[in-house]
């Protein structure tokens, strides 16, 4: 792929740095995808794979910022 543009190659590229981390977790049966911020916290952007009634749910809300504590897993 091409791309012309008139903007230096700096200002062009100074913003891939800056892009979000996103992951997804499961939470209580809830797949959710969530953006990770600094301080081990995660905010919830949306949910993927739920009941219905969890969409009610203020816990799960979009928007909603929780604690995220990344752990290693054992191969076995």
């Amino acid at each position: 792929m091409t791309h012309y543009t008139i903007l230096p190659e700096e200002a062009y590229w100074e913003q891939a740095e800056e892009q979000e981390a996103y992951g997804e977790i499961e939470l209580q049966g809830v797949l959710m995808q969530i953006r990770i911020e600094p301080g081990n916290r995660a905010t919830i952007v949306r949910l993927l794979r739920c009941s219905l009634d969890d969409y009610l749910n203020p816990d799960f809300a979009p928007g909603r910022q929780i604690m995220f504590y990344p752990a290693l897993q054992k191969k076995d």
